[in-house]
């Protein structure tokens, strides 16, 4: 390769920031890095999110029992990717939880996500020296299709299936006592999203669904938290524009017959006056680009990534 991904450059250590969004939640935030979410319950905890390694998700751990002392009881995956779920063994929860899609996208890509993120992301996967080191793939305990609620002694936390956006099987999880939410990559603030399996079209849509909810505080896949009406409004048209403005773009030079590398200079030309000061904007674009490509000629599952396949579109892009 001509240079490498940005990702693979990206070796600074991020600022840690815990921040309270409501009565007993909170949301563990890294510049930029993934985020996870904190549920207290009466009686135990629930945690949002696993971190990408067991080291990562022990940092978690440590803010944790900073505030409450109580077991964790659930660890809630939004999705499969493998920053979010390979950390889940730290946290000892004998009850994890995916949508019945996600589930069915760690059988049949989880083990490939796994190698490519570990290439992609070296920061994150910091004392693995080989994928064959970190850990395996993560399954959930329990899977729902639509809706499920879990009582945290009186608190309930309601997790549901809103539409396809980052992935086909992103959840989001709200508490009704606080009107907060948990909304995993589907929404992020001042980071990039990255979209290389998503669904352009439809996650307009999901964000909107989210919009309706009104809640009073979100805490997103990636950023600061969300704190107020204003800035939940704030992150999700921003969201919205990222996942557009990229889209339409590419789509144009994809229908019309142009090739990957067009596509990518038009979307450059179309997210760099607005996005480039992002967070991780270009460890993402060239997956976002590949996607909506995709995406645009009709291929509505996303291709799977490989470490292989990383390589080969990165040099077409360099081309």
């Amino acid at each position: 390769m001509s240079k490498k991904f940005a990702s693979q450059g990206d070796m600074a250590e991020k600022k840690i920031s815990f921040t309270e969004i409501g009565e007993g939640l909170w949301a563990f935030t890294a510049e930029g890095d993934p985020n996870t979410g904190v549920i207290i319950g009466d009686d135990s905890v629930m945690i949002v999110e696993a971190q990408a390694t067991p080291r990562l998700a022990g940092k978690v751990i440590e803010k944790v029992r900073e505030v409450t002392d109580k077991p964790i009881s659930h660890l809630v995956l939004t999705h499969y990717h493998a920053v979010r779920v390979l950390g889940a063994a730290a946290y000892q929860a004998p009850t994890i939880i995916m949508s019945d899609k996600a589930r069915s996208m760690v059988a049949e890509r989880g083990a490939e996500d796994r190698e490519s993120e570990f290439m992609r992301f070296p920061r994150l996967f910091q004392g693995y020296e080989n994928v064959a080191d970190i850990p395996p793939l993560t399954w959930p305990t329990t899977t729902f299709t639509d809706k499920m609620s879990v009582f945290l002694g009186k608190r309930r936390v309601d997790l549901s299936f809103l539409g396809r956006a980052h992935t086909a099987g992103d959840i989001v999880i709200h508490v009704p006592d606080q009107n907060v939410m948990f909304t995993g990559d589907i929404v992020e603030y001042h980071s990039a999203c990255y979209c290389g399996d998503g669904h352009f079209r439809d996650w307009p849509g999901t964000l909107e669904r989210i919009r309706a909810f009104d809640v009073d505080a979100i805490a997103p896949g990636r950023g600061d938290a969300l704190v107020g009406k204003e800035m939940v409004n704030a992150a999700l048209d921003a969201t919205a524009d990222f996942v557009t403005s990229t889209f339409r773009p590419v789509a144009q030079v994809a229908t019309r017959g142009g090739s990957l590398k067009e596509a990518w200079d038009a979307a450059r030309a179309s997210c760099d006056p607005k996005f480039s000061s992002y967070a991780i904007y270009e460890h993402c674009l060239p997956f976002n680009v590949a996607r909506a490509y995709d995406e645009a000629l009709g291929i509505d599952t996303p291709r799977i990534w490989t470490a292989q396949r990383d390589k080969d579109m990165w040099e077409a892009l360099q081309g």
